[in-house]
């Protein structure tokens, strides 16, 4: 081997780590803490959907579904994985405030 094909494959060889820097290890992270906050949901929290809808956990179910309440009397079925956020009583308290 000469040193021209070692300088002409060595961008390659550092593309590499830069990726897994850059986009693969902060997307697992990414994944890890929403898989944490699902685990995590409990009934009385406020949930957010994909989808915007935002409501009360009323139940949660051990199928991996939750019974979310949306108005008064009002209770609808959603997916656990479908939730984009998850904001405790605390949160709602305080934001209510402001």
């Amino acid at each position: 081997m000469d040193s021209s094909f070692l300088t002409q494959i060595a961008p390659f060889v550092l593309i590499v780590p830069i990726f897994y820097f850059l986009m693969i290890r902060p997307q697992q992270q990414r994944m890890k803490q929403h898989k944490e906050m699902l685990e995590s949901v409990r009934r009385g929290d406020t949930v957010v959907t994909a989808g915007g809808v935002v409501g009360r956990v009323a139940k949660v179910k051990d199928d991996g579904e939750l019974m979310v309440e949306i108005a008064d009397n009002v209770q609808i079925r959603v997916v656990k994985s479908t939730l984009s956020e998850v904001r405790a009583r605390t949160q709602d308290a305080k934001a209510d405030k402001e």
